[in-house]
């Protein structure tokens, strides 16, 4: 009998699996942080207000599919010992290729524009600084919470992991103020056919897609999760091996990003129950929001939690944007350089596009600007999508491990509706 196909893979040494599957915890978190991001922010916030909770059946779908495709990329990251985008090198055409990385980067330079200048206006909204000024000590506190991987691995996810629980923290305090009403929330996960008749609510909804279903984040999982591939051995020993580190990335990626479907859930509740519900459906501003929330729930702590969350939550998100950045150039590109230049390399890249977005947009343009680019990774998403699901169906190179029957089913079906879902905007904004 010839050998299955994942034995016949050439692996990097790795450290080899532990016993508890909360070993293989971590990047996940590293993961979910992308699904709470500005972006998240402004989405979520805007369709709140404008839409009640009608749009929270696009954040639930959203985070389902998004549950899915991060499953693929952390499975094939596994089991090949490869990231998406050294996979897309290795096996597709130099053009195509060139086409992937350059959509992957204009994705996560859309990205990384959010988070910065969320960032920023989160510190604008604390500290009262400008805009600009805060993009800036956004970019330099980035680069010190990069410093911390010198510790480990391990060190920058549990940092990671503490912001996200204080945004938690701060949005059961906030929702404990707004008293939502829970019946309607429930209605709000019901399908509505507006969600195609209303090119404002489309909008919103392919934005909502595109900050929740986000690319660079496949490529980001599949690489934080190569460390974990078992080293060569008998073919016995590794299938026992890869049984057991599938099922600890299974639990490690679907609790974290159900948590952070609850931090973008919330978000919506939120705007709906507040601002929503007192008439006030044009809030799409974040610093509109944070100035209104104090007098709608009568007391400054609730505008207080607002600023902390979104800073946590855009320097988190900034962080991990920077490493899906160093990902993806160096799979892409097979570059090989020093820690820090690449930090500075892909902080660099980000910066300038979010100075001059601050500069085109102005002050208090942040609201266009974040939706805006969550538009944009909706449109590029299908480039990602479309190359995972074919490696995690791939026999030849994934062997006993692919991705077949449901799940495969389930893949497609969802990167078919993105893709629909992206045409339907293009129609509407040629139409309008």
């Amino acid at each position: 009998m010839p050998p299955s196909p994942i034995d016949t893979v050439t692996l990097p040494a790795a450290q080899p699996p532990q016993r508890s599957r909360l070993a293989f915890l971590g990047a996940g978190a590293l993961v979910a942080v992308g699904y709470m991001d500005p972006g998240n922010w402004a989405t979520a916030i805007a369709g709140g207000a404008k839409y009640g909770y009608s749009l929270l059946i696009v954040i639930a779908l959203s985070s389902l599919v998004a549950m899915l495709l991060q499953w693929i990329a952390a499975r094939v990251g596994v089991v090949t010992g490869r990231d998406l985008a050294q996979l897309c090198r290795e096996r597709f055409p130099r053009r195509v290729t060139i086409g992937l990385w350059v959509a992957s980067e204009i994705a996560i330079i859309a990205c990384d524009v959010a988070e910065v200048v969320g960032s920023a206006v989160a510190l604008q909204l604390l500290f009262h600084v400008k805009l600009w000024v805060g993009v800036l000590i956004a970019a330099v506190v980035t680069l010190v919470m990069l410093a911390v991987q010198r510790y480990g691995q391990r060190t920058m996810e549990a940092m990671v992991a503490g912001l996200i629980l204080l945004v938690a923290l701060c949005f059961v305090a906030q929702l404990a103020m707004a008293q939502p009403e829970w019946a309607a929330v429930l209605g709000g996960l019901a399908p509505s056919a507006d969600l195609v008749r209303d090119a404002g609510m489309l909008w919103l909804a392919a934005g909502i897609v595109g900050a929740t279903v986000m690319p660079h984040n496949l490529y980001l999982h599949s690489s934080l999760v190569r460390r974990f591939t078992p080293p060569p051995g008998s073919r016995v020993a590794r299938r026992r091996s890869f049984a057991e580190i599938l099922r600890g990335m299974s639990l490690d990626t679907f609790g974290s990003l159900g948590f952070a479907f609850l931090i973008n859930a919330a978000l919506l509740i939120l705007a709906a129950s507040v601002f929503h519900a007192n008439g006030l459906t044009d809030v799409e501003d974040l610093a509109d929001a944070h100035r209104l929330l104090a007098p709608l729930l009568h007391s400054d702590l609730a505008s207080l939690l607002f600023a902390v969350a979104l800073l946590a939550c855009g320097l988190n998100s900034t962080l991990t944007g920077t490493l899906a950045g160093q990902a993806v150039m160096e799979g892409f590109l097979d570059l090989r350089m020093s820690r820090m230049r690449r930090a500075l390399l892909t902080r660099a890249v980000a910066i300038v596009p979010a100075l001059a977005a601050v500069w085109v947009f102005g002050e208090h343009g942040s609201a266009s600007l974040l939706v805006a680019s969550q538009v944009v990774l909706s449109l590029t998403l299908p480039l990602a999508v479309v190359p995972l699901i074919l490696f995690g169906a791939d026999r030849h190179l994934m062997g006993a491990w692919r991705v077949r029957g449901v799940p495969l089913a389930l893949a497609g079906a969802s990167a078919i509706v993105i893709i629909l879902l992206n045409v339907a905007l293009l129609w509407q904004t040629a139409l309008g």
